[in-house]
């Protein structure tokens, strides 16, 4: 067996794995701003609701 091919194989695995988990961490980030975002929306459109309530009550849809 020849251990310097060994060695670079776990070194690229190792290498490959950092970079799984930064991407997953990076993936993380990106959903719990979009979920912060959703979030806000959801505020504003209760906000509205409670000063207009009738909006959005009514859907008129012709066919």
């Amino acid at each position: 067996m020849d251990i310097a091919a060994l060695s670079m194989a776990m070194s690229q695995e190792k290498i490959m794995n950092e970079v799984g988990t930064a991407m997953l961490r990076n993936a993380l980030d990106v959903q719990e701003d979009v979920g912060e975002e959703v979030v806000e929306m959801i505020d504003s459109a209760a906000l509205e609701r409670s000063v207009n309530p009738s909006v959005g009550s009514v859907l008129d849809i012709t066919v």
